[in-house]
């Protein structure tokens, strides 16, 4: 059995295929654990790599798209205040007090 097998080498060659004292199903089921433990490693990795710098383009477009959407919000409070404006004060809901005049019961 080959223990010296490198992290790409895993996902094409089972290091327990021959073992004697594994059955098929118990070789593959390893196989498949180291295989997502390959996976886990590198992405491990790539998780730190990200980290430690930030990713310079994905800064610039994420800045140019805050940009965006702080004009996007002012053309919508401004749309929002010109159709406030645009209403008539005689459209506006007058709230009176009508419950003085309703007649109480004893």
């Amino acid at each position: 059995m080959n223990y010296s097998i490198s992290g790409n080498e895993i996902f094409t060659t089972n290091p327990y295929a021959d073992h004697s004292n594994l059955s098929e199903t118990e070789a593959e089921v390893l196989w498949q654990y180291a295989k997502l433990s390959q996976n886990i490693k590198e992405l491990i990795v790539e998780t730190r790599r990200l980290s430690e710098a930030p990713d310079e383009s994905m800064l610039r477009r994420l800045r140019a798209l805050e940009v965006k959407m702080g004009l996007v919000l002012t053309l919508f409070k401004a749309s929002v205040w010109a159709v406030i404006n645009e209403q008539p004060l005689e459209e506006s809901p007058s709230f009176t007090d009508t419950t003085m005049n309703e007649p109480r019961e004893q």
